[in-house]
């Protein structure tokens, strides 16, 4: 079940209540001033921590106690999948009023958590996060915002107050059995191996899973871990296709590494689509400039960042589960072939 929206943000009171010191001296640690012994500030911090408290740097300044942003924090600004989904927010609120403002995370909880409480000291009008997973800390602290959250990208999951994206899990299951009516048996995988990669995992998870329902299993897997690029992307065919030659099919994480896969087979001669089928993921704008165009689903990143937008800014109504569901997209391309009537 999806938590109720809080009515009120926290405030000094509710961590001088928690933590059992007055609200002068609570302000004064948040503040890191006065002489307050190191228990007395370790008894505050870890209370404001807990409940999730962050201080208010507009305090008094302003009558509303909000300012006209919209904190949007996101894994990564290389990824070639973000600024659609931020081209899609800023689009959505252009006639608002309100400025999207950008954190990024490197994919760490612990920055996600500096990052979070940064901004939500300045009082945002709402929040906009990728992914479903983030600490306890993180948690609290937008559980206790008493603002729009919404987090994007995934559905399959808990969330903190709203969730517009696609299934992870879905998208995974329908490109294996694409994979498979296709006729391709022998299949292998590519991916990353960065374990707070959460949304690559649960594809994953969908793939082996409508795999295993029709009899078959991963023949051969290669993993990477750092940053996705066309030389990872060829230098990881090379290697699984040199420990296991006789795979019919490649399935990449993302589009980056599998445009590298497919200029790897198109240099070494390979009969596309019959000797080997390619899919990646995401629908990325570098596919139109490939020889051949890859295989691969279209997550719906810009209409997820607009829908978002539009919730944030009151222009859309929350649906009554709190989730707004796009369905992945399969693009065909000329990487695998065609299924039979």
């Amino acid at each position: 079940m999806t938590p109720p929206r809080p009515r009120r943000p926290l405030t000094l009171r509710d961590v001088s209540e928690a933590s059992g010191v007055s609200e002068m001296t609570v302000s004064r640690v948040l503040r890191n001033r006065g002489d307050v012994s190191a228990a007395t500030r370790e008894k505050v911090l870890t209370a404001a921590k807990t409940l999730g408290y962050v201080p208010n740097k507009i305090a008094g300044g302003l009558a509303s106690q909000r300012v006209n942003l919209v904190a949007v924090v996101i894994p990564s600004l290389s990824n070639l999948v973000f600024p659609d989904v931020l081209g899609g927010i800023s689009a959505e609120l252009d006639d608002t009023g309100l400025q999207p403002v950008i954190g990024v995370t490197n994919y760490s909880p612990a920055r996600e958590e500096m990052v979070l409480y940064d901004m939500l000291s300045w009082r945002p009008s709402g929040v906009i996060l990728a992914g479903l997973e983030h600490s306890k800390a993180s948690c609290a602290m937008l559980g206790n915002a008493g603002i729009p959250v919404v987090e994007i990208m995934d559905i399959d999951g808990e969330g903190i107050d709203t969730l517009v994206g696609i299934s992870h899990i879905r998208a995974g299951r329908e490109m294996a059995a694409r994979i498979i009516a296709a006729g391709y048996r022998r299949i292998g995988f590519v991916g990353t191996h960065m374990p707070e990669d959460h949304r690559a995992r649960k594809r994953l998870v969908g793939f082996e899973e409508c795999l295993a329902e029709a009899g078959l299993h991963l023949e051969a897997r290669e993993y990477y871990q750092g940053g996705s690029s066309l030389l990872k992307g060829r230098e990881l065919t090379q290697r699984i296709l040199t420990r296991a030659p006789d795979l019919d099919f490649l399935y990449f994480s993302n589009d980056m590494i599998g445009a590298g896969g497919l200029l790897h087979c198109l240099d070494k001669g390979y009969d596309i689509s019959g000797q080997i089928g390619l899919a990646g993921f995401n629908g990325v704008d570098l596919l139109d400039g490939l020889p051949v165009r890859l295989t691969t689903t279209d997550a719906r990143r810009v209409e997820i960042g607009r829908r978002a937008a539009r919730i944030v800014a009151g222009k859309d109504i929350t649906p009554p589960d709190r989730i707004v569901a796009l369905q992945p997209t399969f693009i065909a391309g000329e990487t695998i072939r065609e299924i039979k009537p």
